[in-house]
């Protein structure tokens, strides 16, 4: 998504997120900073970077993020703050406050596909 680099301003990440949200039909459900999102950080050099939201539990925004081909292993994600997102993996964060059962796949060269699946709802 253009304007998808660093994003530190607070102003311009909300704009850019209501806009996703509203492009894609999704009720607009920032995560709070101070909760986890899995990150498959080994995999974040690999294209295309997908995400899924289930719904936010035990401290967690419900978000799982990973590059490339996803793996069952139990280590594949590992915690991380949202708050650091913006130095991890920069290009997500307009994806962010998609609602739960929301997927994204993008990549470096402006590839994005976004859709609901009701079902990734629940864990």
């Amino acid at each position: 998504m253009e304007g998808a680099g660093l994003m530190t301003d607070l102003d311009s990440i909300t704009k850019l997120q209501r806009a996703l949200c509203e492009k894609y039909g999704s009720e607009f459900l920032p995560p709070d900073p101070a909760l986890k999102l899995g990150l498959a950080r080994q995999t974040l050099r690999s294209m295309p970077i997908s995400g899924v939201r289930i719904c936010p539990e035990n401290g967690t925004s419900g978000w799982y993020i990973y590059g490339g081909d996803h793996s069952d292993a139990a280590d594949f994600y590992s915690p991380l703050h949202h708050s650091h997102l913006s130095v991890e993996l920069p290009m997500v964060i307009p994806y962010l406050a998609l609602a739960p059962g929301f997927r994204f796949i993008i990549d470096d060269e402006g590839y994005e596909d976004v859709w609901y699946e009701p079902h990734d709802v629940s864990a």
